[in-house]
């Protein structure tokens, strides 16, 4: 029998959204050509609204190597998902109902959701509406519980890594220090890998609260080896040991009232005050975000697409296509929504970095 699955791109866009839906398409119409998917347009907004067009298997062609989302995506916050779709109708449908009723309106068989953390808890919250819900997971970030690895993370990566590498040429010809803003607000997966791969001298990631007088002594080690320039990573939702001691709001109100626009420029100021050395930063923002998928992504994205696929024809529902032990695996949703996955103070990765010099910003 044919089966008719919506689809849609929720959450911040990256690298591999495209082809992620092509890979779920292919394996639909190759099992059967009858089979009928639903696009849904800007995520949750376009499945609360019933914005949505018929996909044809042509919509699917030529869109392996194109970044963005050919379906468009928004942020729809899960802590709102149960107040009212029209907040001048207060009396009307939530958010959560809208949604329910779209599903059934359209008559879906299943709903392939493709996001990161935010999406993934209002998808479990569908999927627990009984809504037959298969999802993928998506971040640059990389910080998707329950999955190794997130498509979007590699290609993100390796922009940044780039712009770590061109860096180096202007930084060893100025003799300056370089603060590189890398993304992650909660996580340092982005900047530990591009930190490495990019040979930065100082990485400054959320996990490790750092001090910049710690970070100062890993700069004066470097200039007493009559080296030239030093590069730190930094993620954007690093902080320092003070800040670290701090409550969430506390946190939030410094930043706020900072007159720095962010984390780079306030260190750059910091060790400005506190050495001769130049220093410079570098933010390259939502460039991470941009441009084709990487080759690894287009593969990871494929497999994760035809699994879901398989999952939405085989009836299993309520889970996420992870990675683990480089196998893709279904991931119950009820034990991925709402919880993140941060870089482990004791990983491999941190302790080769230290094992080759680069500092933390910390004690050790």
């Amino acid at each position: 029998m044919a089966l008719r699955v919506g689809i849609l791109t929720s959450g911040g866009d990256c690298q591999g959204l495209n082809p992620a839906m092509r890979g779920v398409a292919k394996a639909l119409y190759e099992a059967d050509a009858s089979n009928e998917i639903i696009g849904f347009l800007n995520g949750y907004e376009g499945l609360m609204t019933g914005r949505s067009k018929k996909m044809r298997e042509t919509d699917f062609s030529g869109i392996l190597t194109r970044g963005g989302t050919i379906l468009g995506t928004s942020r729809q916050p899960f802590k709102l998902m149960k107040e009212p779709l029209d907040a001048n109708h207060p009396e009307g449908p939530s958010k959560l109902e809208a949604m329910i009723d779209t599903y059934r309106t359209q008559s879906l068989d299943a709903l392939v959701i493709l996001g990161g953390n935010g999406t993934h808890k209002t998808a479990h919250l569908l999927s627990e509406n009984g809504l037959n819900v298969v999802t993928l997971p998506k971040t640059i970030d990389n910080d998707l519980w329950g999955t190794e690895r997130t498509f979007g993370f590699q290609s993100a990566v390796d922009i940044a890594t780039q712009v770590i590498d061109g860096i180096h040429s202007t930084a060893t010809s100025h003799g300056r220090v370089f603060i590189i803003e890398i993304m992650g607000h909660k996580a340092g997966w982005m900047t530990l890998e591009a930190g490495i791969a990019g040979g930065a001298d100082v990485i400054l990631i959320p996990e490790i609260p750092y001090d910049p007088l710690y970070i100062l002594k890993a700069l004066n080690r470097r200039e007493s080896k009559h080296k030239r320039f030093s590069i730190i990573a930094i993620a954007e939702g690093a902080k320092t040991i003070a800040e670290a001691a701090l409550g969430k709001s506390e946190l939030e109100s410094k930043r706020k009232a900072s007159c720095h626009p962010s984390v780079a420029y306030e260190l750059a100021e910091t060790l400005d005050s506190m050495m001769v050395q130049e220093v410079r930063c570098t933010v390259p923002g939502h460039f991470q975000r941009g441009g084709e998928p990487c080759a690894f992504d287009r593969v990871l994205t494929t497999r994760l697409g035809v699994a879901a696929a398989n999952a939405v024809m085989n009836g299993h529902f309520g889970c996420m296509m992870a990675i683990r032990h480089d196998k893709v695996e279904p991931m119950p949703l009820a034990d991925i929504a709402g919880r993140l996955k941060y870089v482990p103070l004791d990983h491999e990765l941190i302790q080769v970095a230290r094992q080759t010099g680069i500092s933390f910003g910390d004690a050790d």
